[in-house]
């Protein structure tokens, strides 16, 4: 019989990613997202893999809606998050709501049915800008903004079920992802979107200094599966990433490259974070999921670029809208 494999923010990015490989390893997957009266099924409607995952919409803040979609699921992956830093700017009691009651719905009722798989996702913002570099699990946290202090409550709830309960949970901590079908509230996609799709010479930008450690999507849903192996990431808090780092200009320019454009970058005050909240710098120090793992971030930067933006081509629709937020 396949084991089941339950996945908040199914509809998501990364989720969405993580559903398919999920379907071909083999598992049964339950796809859970947030309940909308459309029925849109988000990054998952054009998937050719749709009619493999048992898509449940309910709400990560109910604790019964999460308690009754997760019954006989033997591994959990928990994505739902609200994620976008400068909304938090506006909503911080949202994203409490969200990410931290969230996450104790998904670990209280992962206590009550005893399941024995359990990866809560976490993300490279709560250590804030750099002390030092790379940035190892035992870096100081600091929440620059009220989205990085909800991911920092959300892990520290994780690891509190784990000492307390002695619940089997393992933190994944992804640095910066991309690839297709990513919302261009990202900086990856808003930069290829008007690269394309702009008929001035400017793009718009928020602050170009600070540098990021990107990884493409589907190496970082590999990681969750080498992660799941491991009985000694039980506990524990795991980085995932490249180990290179690259600036907002440099990586602008770089597409601009690969797309054969050429743009002056101006800057948006819309989306430029407040001095104190910006996080200037993240590398991640990959030696922990190196060592203890079989895994390897294999895509290298070009390469995941050109995917991306091919994707984008072929997707222009999706990307019409201006997101400032």
């Amino acid at each position: 019989m396949k084991k089941k494999i339950f996945i908040t923010g199914a509809t998501g990015f990364i989720g969405s990613h993580l559903c398919e490989m999920s379907v071909r390893k083999g598992y049964k997957v339950i796809g859970f997202d947030r309940y909308n009266p459309s029925n849109d099924l988000g990054c998952l409607k054009k998937s050719k893999y749709l009619n493999d995952i048992d898509i449940i919409l309910g709400d990560v803040r109910d604790y019964d809606s999460v308690f009754k979609s997760m019954k006989k699921c033997d591994i959990i992956f928990h994505l739902a998050a609200l994620i976008g830093i400068p909304y938090s700017y506006v909503s911080p009691l949202g994203y409490l709501k969200t990410n931290v009651e969230g996450t104790y719905n998904v670990l209280e009722s992962a206590k009550n049915l005893n399941i024995k798989n359990i990866l809560i996702t976490s993300t490279s913002e709560v250590y804030g800008s750099a002390n030092y570099l790379p940035m190892d699990e035992e870096h100081p946290l600091n929440a620059q903004s009220p989205y990085a202090a909800s991911k920092i409550a959300a892990d520290q709830l994780t690891i509190s079920y784990y000492k307390s309960f002695n619940l089997p949970v393992k933190i994944i901590r992804p640095f910066n992802t991309y690839g297709p079908r990513q919302s261009n509230r990202a900086i990856i996609p808003r930069i290829i979107s008007q690269c394309l799709t702009k008929k001035n010479k400017d793009i718009t930008l928020g602050n170009l200094k600070p540098t990021r450690d990107f990884n493409y999507v589907e190496d970082t849903c590999r990681s969750y599966f080498n992660i799941l192996k491991s009985k000694k990431l039980i506990g524990q808090v795991t980085n995932v990433g490249s180990n290179t780092s690259i600036s907002i200009k440099k990586i602008a320019n770089k597409i601009m490259h690969i797309t054969g454009k050429k743009f002056i970058i101006t800057k948006d005050k819309n989306i430029i974070r407040p001095i104190l909240s910006e996080v200037d710098n993240l590398r991640c120090n990959n030696k922990k999921i190196k060592k203890l793992t079989s895994w390897n971030s294999s895509t290298n930067l070009d390469d995941g670029l050109i995917k991306t933006i091919k994707w984008i081509k072929e997707n222009k629709s999706d990307y019409s809208k201006k997101y400032q937020i």
